[in-house]
């Protein structure tokens, strides 16, 4: 039985032409697959390799162009350039641990290690956690990731921890602090092999990346003694904080802020192509080619085994079956001014989801900012 919340109102959404985007698709996931060229799913370890070295050859020359001009002018431009490519590094680590990086297994564990201990992410910890959220996207229950808190966990969360996680910028620093502890009504940690994000076969490799990251730890902090903390944290440690920016606002971005509110599932309703097709694809502008077409989201979720440079050309394939199921992003125009707005809107009233339903959509907590008498006096 169909258990939907009821969608009107202030915490519902607005039909265009009497479209319900929770109703389930008139098409499988075979048609959407059968509408991609086959060329879209090889996979070319040399064109990856080439991504990887004209991320890395830009992330040195950005620093030397840092030291050598050494002015306070030209670091906050050093600062926003070098975090965006620390997210560019990261994004090619993510299509490492999904193996649209290469066929080769261990071409792909070894890249990935290097690029994520670098901008210190674990590995294979968030590789797992990550395969969990695509395998589970779009559902209440199981998702993994930005996914949403049922009323009941999130009543009781004390109003600090609700106003940090609903109040710009804070949620956009999230990212290292999931890492460590996940979030509210999760338990466990990507660095903890013993973690039940983890089977217990996984636990090998969960620790293998956990020492590739201490070892960059511990480089940075022996480079504090040798180079001088204040270097540090202008070389390295504002930029790994502007790549935490970027990473919490594209992959929230993907889930959250559309126009129309989107469905989320529990139970019998959800399906792994239900669940894909709440995903949204999103135009970051100038931005596109750097940081690998991620903005290609749908068809990425679907089919996470398409390299990047094949997305764009695997979405336009897959348009025509997905018909109204398939969000055309808004066009942006050099830099995604736009989103912001997005952001904004969603985070001021995407706060939590019914613990009753098995299609749910958002609902606002209409007292969140409203500052508590016994608070003033």
């Amino acid at each position: 039985m169909n258990h939907k919340e009821n969608t009107n109102g202030v915490n519902g959404f607005h039909r265009e032409d009497d479209f319900d985007s929770s109703n389930p698709p008139p098409f499988k996931i075979a048609d959407i697959r059968a509408a991609i060229p086959k060329h879209c799913w090889v996979k070319n370890p040399w064109r990856s390799l080439s991504y990887v070295l004209r991320d890395i050859v830009v992330v040195f020359a950005l620093v030397a162009a840092a030291f050598y001009f050494n002015s306070w002018l030209f670091w906050p431009l050093y600062w926003a350039a070098q975090g965006t490519m620390f997210w560019a590094i990261f994004v090619l680590g993510h299509d490492c641990g999904h193996g649209s990086f290469s066929n080769n297994s261990t071409l792909n564990n070894v890249v990935g290690h290097i690029l994520h201990s670098s901008i210190l992410v674990p590995y294979h910890g968030w590789r797992i956690s990550h395969r969990t959220h695509h395998q589970n996207h779009g559902n209440v229950e199981k998702d993994e990731s930005w996914v949403p808190l049922p009323e009941k966990i999130y009543k009781e969360l004390d109003l600090s921890t609700r106003i940090m996680r609903f109040t710009i910028p804070l949620p956009m620093l999230a990212y290292p602090f999931y890492l460590w502890s996940r979030s509210p009504g999760k338990e466990g940690s990507h660095f903890n092999p013993y973690s039940n994000l983890f089977a217990p076969r996984e636990r090998k490799a969960v620790l293998t990346s956990t020492l590739c990251w201490s070892v960059m730890a511990l480089l940075l902090f022996c480079s504090c003694f040798i180079f001088g903390p204040v270097q540090v944290l202008k070389s390295y440690g504002i930029p790994y904080w502007i790549f935490v920016m970027w990473l919490d606002f594209v992959t929230y971005l993907h889930h959250h802020g559309h126009d129309q509110k989107l469905p989320w599932y529990r139970g019998k309703e959800w399906s792994y192509l239900r669940g894909g097709l709440t995903t949204v694809d999103r135009d970051y502008g100038f931005f596109n080619n750097i940081h690998h077409d991620i903005g290609t989201h749908v068809i990425h979720h679907l089919f996470p085994q398409i390299p990047h440079y094949h997305l764009i050309e695997a979405t336009k394939a897959a348009k025509p079956v997905l018909g109204k199921y398939y969000r055309e992003p808004k066009k942006s125009g050099a830099f995604p001014f736009h989103l912001f707005e997005s952001l904004l809107r969603s985070i001021r009233e995407d706060h939590y989801v019914s613990d009753i339903g098995e299609i749910v959509y958002y609902q606002t907590d209409p007292e969140l900012y409203r500052i508590p008498k016994s608070k003033l006096s």
